[in-house]
């Protein structure tokens, strides 16, 4: 899983440095038990990560795991929305929210950025079999509901964010692994196992 982790967060600030983004304080939006955390702290300039979840179980794992003074974990409804991050990420999160409750989710999000910050989300690809299969053989996914990069973009669109670039990744599985180093030129093509929209908030 670290693979997937550190493979997102890279394509993410090769995504920040093309457009000179430099963000310092940072959301985790669905953190769980804080896989991305220590990943999201790699990425240059960040002084601080903000990891919030509906679950309380989640987010006693992920302080029990996190050993930095720049994180801080918590339930969403304790959060204090004041526009003070510079960038959001989240990462197969929005499959697990009821359609009904997904744009109140992306509401949040952007409440919680400052003028001009920037959302990635990162969804599984329901265009990619391997991912529906993937997707069918874990218990915790699969009462879950995809969304399509478009769905994805014409949510993000409706809250208030404009969309500045969407991405496919992970082409290759670990059998091809040795065609990995392809895979920035194929981004653009529907056929990764996860894709990302990139988008500020307007």
């Amino acid at each position: 899983m670290d693979f997937f982790a550190r493979g997102r967060i890279s394509w993410l600030a090769r995504c920040l440095a093309n457009l000179a983004f430099e963000p310092r304080h940072l959301l985790d939006f669905g953190c769980g038990t804080g896989a991305a955390t220590r990943f999201l702290l790699e990425l240059p300039h960040v002084r601080s990560v903000c990891g919030v979840d509906v679950s309380p179980r989640s987010l006693v794992v992920a302080r029990r795991l996190d050993h930095s003074d720049r994180t801080a974990f918590q339930l969403c409804e304790e959060m204090r929305l004041d526009g003070s991050k510079d960038l959001a990420y989240s990462n197969g999160v929005f499959h697990h929210i009821p359609v009904g409750e997904r744009a109140g989710a992306v509401t949040f999000v952007r409440r919680a950025l400052r003028p001009g910050g920037l959302f990635a989300l990162w969804e599984n690809n329901p265009w990619n079999p391997g991912t529906r299969y993937v997707m069918s053989r874990i218990p915790f996914d699969r009462d879950a509901i995809t969304l399509s990069m478009l769905e994805a973009s014409r949510l993000l669109r409706a809250g208030g964010f404009e969309v500045l670039r969407t991405d496919f990744l992970f082409v290759f599985p670990h059998a091809l692994r040795w065609f990995r180093g392809l895979e920035p030129a194929l981004s653009r093509l529907p056929i990764g196992a996860q894709y990302q929209v990139l988008a500020r908030k307007s």
